[in-house]
Parts: structure tokens; sequence; C-alpha cells
């Protein structure tokens, strides 16, 4: 199975969220999906299978826990790696939930074309607080669809310096997948920056995370009275994004960088794994 690794939501290499892009030939078990992605270790592996010729695929994401509804930086990872491969500059991606993902190329970015959620207001536990080093918050909301816990603090800076306890933040909730923190922009370059911590479902740290602005771009847009904005995630890794709210349809758009190709040999559980590079 061809394999790559792509760092997504950065121009440059190393840098950016890298995930996982398997191009299977055959429909995959659950399973083996789940053996591959903690195989490589990555916070997702999005396994992509061919509908149409060559511009229709399934896509479907698993961090090393769990099989994961919906990612942004798996999806634009697997467009660049069509792209590059097949020679096309349009793709269309089906998820498990029935979203039609339609990506393109534009001015140099990959553009994809996700949902717009809503948030509503929810209390954060103080344990949860404390674990994540904040002592005070501006705003708390949660989504529903995504299921993350939202909390907005004064200071970008901060949000740059928090150094979580996962054991403790691990334990002080039962019914999140996520947390994402996030702060206004104190310069010019960015709008909002943001971080996501998800030890509940994936890793301890999600370095950039396209999903999460499904429901973030729409916070920020009602408290900046902005439709086009520039969102930083301020993880060690560090990557950026465009985000656009047109109605009802959220355009992300970003870069990504192919830094691994190879081939992944697998049958199941009962036979070793292997990782050839290309």
């Amino acid at each position: 199975m061809k394999t790559f690794i792509v760092d997504a939501f950065t121009d440059t290499p190393f840098k950016g969220n890298p995930a996982g892009v398997c191009i299977a030939s055959t429909q995959l078990e659950d399973e083996q999906m789940l053996d591959v992605a903690g195989e490589l270790g990555l916070s997702e592996t999005a396994f992509i299978h061919p509908i149409d010729s060559g511009e229709a695929f399934s896509i479907r994401y698993f961090s090393p826990k769990m099989e994961i509804p919906l990612c942004g930086h798996a999806t634009l990872a697997s467009a660049k790696v069509v792209m590059a491969t097949q020679h096309v500059n349009v793709v269309n991606f089906f998820t498990s939930q029935d979203l039609h993902l339609p990506v393109s190329e534009s001015n140099g970015q990959i553009v994809m074309r996700f949902p717009v959620y809503e948030t509503q207001p929810a209390n954060a536990p103080q344990e949860l607080l404390a674990a994540l080093g904040i002592r005070e918050v501006e705003n708390t909301a949660f989504n529903e669809e995504t299921r993350i816990l939202l909390l907005e603090i004064a200071d970008s800076t901060e949000l740059a310096g928090l150094a979580p306890d996962f054991h403790a933040l691990l334990r002080s909730h039962d019914s999140i997948n996520g947390v994402l923190v996030t702060a206004a922009s104190s310069t010019d370059d960015y709008d909002f920056h943001s971080r996501y911590f998800w030890p509940w479902s994936g890793t301890n740290e999600d370095p950039v995370t396209g999903g999460t602005h499904t429901f973030l771009a729409k916070y920020w847009s009602a408290r900046l009275g902005k439709n086009s904005m520039k969102s930083f995630q301020s993880s060690v890794r560090t990557g950026f994004m465009d985000v656009e709210l047109t109605g009802q349809e959220l355009l992300i758009k970003g870069h990504a960088v192919i830094v691994f190709e190879g081939q992944l040999n697998h049958c199941d559980r009962s036979n070793s794994f292997g990782i050839t590079m290309a």
C-alpha cells in the first residue's frame, strides 16, 4: 500500500502537522487501519480509496486510538498526495459520515470546503483549567459535532506558553474528545491563535488542526466582525491557514509538503509490518 507522510498547514518541511496518507487499492478493515495508524504514530492517518477515475475518493481518518470523523490536516495532506501523483487540481473526498469535501488548488494554495458548526455555552471543570495551567477564562463553549470544549483566554503569549499536565488533564473530564484553547492575536499577522489538546482520543497535542476551524472560524467571525481571517496554531511545530466563511460553508486554505514516500507491507495482525523507502 502506497504510503506518504505529509506536513500540512505549512510551506516548510518538519513544521505544521504531519499526517499519514495511505492509498488503499481495496477496502480495509477498521482493525487494520487502526493498526497502521498506531504503527505510523502520527496524530492522524488518512486512508483513501478511489471511487472514480482519479478525482473521487472515500476517506477515513484514524488516530492511534480511534477513528476520527473529520480531520482537516489529513484531508489537506491527502489532497496534496492525490494532486501530486494523479496530476489533477480538483479532488472530491467522501467521509464515513457522508460529508462531501471538495478540494481544489488556487493561487498556490490548496482550498478545502468544510461544513460550519455552531457552539453553545458550556462550563469547564476547575480541575481541567488547573491541568492546563489556565488561571482565567474569557469564555467557554462546546461543539456537539466534534465533542470539543473551547476555552478563550485573553493572551496569545500565555497560550503559546501553556505546558499542560496531560495525566491530570485526562482525569479532569470524561465526556469530551478534546479541548481547544484560543486567543485573539496580538499582532497584525494573524487574527487568532489556538492550540488543541486531545489525550482522550488522540495524542497529547495536535500540532495544527483544521477540523477545529469548523466551529472556531464562526466563533471568531462573530467576535471580530470578519468573514476572512488568518489563523495561527502556536504548538511547538507551529502552522497557519486562511479561513473564509461563505454562508454555511467554510473555506480552509493552506499549504502542504510531502516529506516521505514509501510502501507499507501488511496483511493482518498475524503477519509483520514493514515500511520500504521509495
